[in-house]
């Protein structure tokens, strides 16, 4: 399993319009993706502008083909101008296997 974690800091003015954005990319992701099995969205309870994302591929392909879809690709166009930053790592899962 591949997994991917996401740090994202929202500018405070867009923070309801990209917690939208995002629960529609994770729906989307879940929903239309064979190899995408978790895409859990959260949030800081110290900071409402500090999101998390911990998603779960079959492999390095199924995160791929996510960044190819075109939901994806919409979320981050409409998405990038809200971000004040954002860190993504990459790991792979080892329990549970």
């Amino acid at each position: 399993m591949y997994a991917v974690t996401v740090h994202i800091v929202v500018k405070p003015e867009f923070t309801a319009p990209f917690r939208e954005a995002m629960l529609t990319n994770a729906g989307a992701s879940r929903g239309s993706e064979p190899g995408c099995r978790q895409f859990d969205v959260t949030v800081s309870p110290d900071d409402a502008n500090h999101i998390f994302l911990y998603e779960i591929y079959d492999d390095r392909a199924g995160f791929d083909a996510h960044c190819a879809t075109s939901h994806y690709k919409e979320f981050i166009t409409a998405t990038a101008p809200w971000i004040v930053s954002k860190k993504a790592q990459f790991f792979h899962r080892i329990d549970p296997a």
